[in-house]
């Protein structure tokens, strides 16, 4: 399958945001990635789930969450990648200009967090119900949504290592506050990283379904 990469600008909640977007042959439907604490659009992790993705026939689109002066700042403080209002609103942001933008607006939209990118995503899908059709967590943290969570009406996969024994705690307890369509799936062998052998394709996969089944269906 064809894929082809663009560099672009995303304005939301008053700053110029770094993105790159992955674009398949007549996507189903546009994944937006929001990345983890101290993580960046460059994660490793999250670059290969979009590829994977993209090669399922998905737009994918990953931005920084950070402008580089934030980012400058936070490796110093390691304070606004825990700032859970600020990156919540900035996905709600960055949501809106996908529905918005000539680039991408054509595709029902799912999103992907990983670690407390899980929070700003279901913040996000909970600001932007008419918008987000899908959201899968990977490691995630969803717990610090907070008060979101009930308002959450998109279908949610929560994906967990099955050695990350706090975050499944922490993802169950999020999951009981949720009246949306929920599925926690825990990974077998994993880690919080999900670094060992096997484990990332079986976010791969399991993502790929879930989005698939929610997305592009009008």
């Amino acid at each position: 399958m064809s894929i082809t990469e663009r560099h672009l600008e995303l304005e939301t909640c008053g700053v110029t945001l770094e993105g790159d977007l992955l674009l398949p042959e007549h996507p189903a439907g546009i994944v937006v990635f929001a990345h983890g604490s101290g993580s960046s659009r460059f994660s490793v992790r999250n670059r290969r789930v979009a590829r994977h993705l993209a090669e399922q026939g998905l737009a994918t689109l990953l931005f920084d969450l950070l402008t580089p002066e934030e980012s400058l700042i936070d490796e110093r403080t390691r304070a606004l990648r825990f700032d859970i209002p600020l990156i919540g609103a900035r996905m709600s942001g960055a949501v809106a200009w996908v529905a918005e933008s000539p680039q991408t607006r054509e595709w029902e939209i799912g999103l992907f967090g990983a670690s407390t990118g899980a929070a700003a995503a279901l913040i996000a899908a909970a600001e932007q119900p008419a918008l987000v059709q899908a959201v899968v967590s990977r490691g995630g943290r969803p717990d610090l949504a907070g008060e979101a969570l009930p308002r959450v009406k998109a279908p949610t996969l929560m994906l967990v290592g099955g050695r990350d024994s706090q975050v499944i705690e922490l993802n169950e307890r999020a999951m009981a506050r949720m009246a949306c369509p929920r599925e926690l799936l825990i990974v077998p062998g994993a880690t919080h990283l999900f670094e060992e052998p096997g484990t990332l394709e079986r976010v791969e996969a399991h993502a790929a379904r879930w989005f698939l089944d929610h997305l592009g269906r009008v």
